[in-house]
C-alpha cells in the first residue's frame, strides 16, 4: 500500500504537516518495499486550486491513502472523487504519524475537516 502523509520537510523524522493541499512535501511510504520517496508538493504555492491540484498529484502516484491533519472541502471533493481514503493526525513526526496508522489508530473522514482558502495562497496575504 502506498501511503501519502503531508510534511513540513523532506525528512521523515520532521513534524508532519497537518495542512493538505498547501504542505511543502508529500512523503510516501510503501508498506510492502518499506521504501521512501519525497515529492514537492506542486499546489504549496498554488494561486487557486491547491486541494485538487495536490490530489491530482497523489493519485497519480498512486497513492492508496492520505495522512494530514486538516482537508478542506475541494480537497476531500477531490479525494473522495479519487477514491483515495483520507485519514486525520494530530501531530508527531512523519514516522510516528505512519506508525499510528500501521496500528490502525488513525481515524478516516467522511467530511472536510476544515473550510477552504479561496482565492490564493493564504500564506501571501
Amino acid at each position: 500500500m502506498k501511503i501519502i502523509i503531508t510534511a513540513t520537510s523532506n525528512s521523515i523524522d520532521q513534524e508532519f504537516n497537518p495542512r493538505f493541499g498547501r504542505c511543502e512535501y508529500f512523503i510516501q511510504f510503501d508498506s510492502e518495499t518499506k521504501a521512501w520517496q519525497v515529492f514537492d508538493n506542486p499546489g504549496a504555492n498554488a494561486s487557486g486550486g491547491a486541494g485538487p491540484l495536490a490530489v491530482q498529484f497523489i493519485a497519480d502516484k498512486g497513492a492508496e491513502a492520505v495522512i494530514s491533519g486538516r482537508y478542506g472541502p475541494s480537497a476531500f471533493s477531490a479525494l473522495d472523487a479519487a477514491g483515495i481514503p483520507a485519514y486525520i493526525a494530530e501531530q508527531g513526526s512523519v514516522r510516528k504519524v505512519l506508525e499510528q496508522f500501521l496500528a490502525d489508530e488513525l481515524k478516516t473522514v467522511n467530511a472536510p475537516t476544515g473550510e477552504g482558502f479561496h482565492g490564493g495562497n493564504p500564506r501571501q496575504k
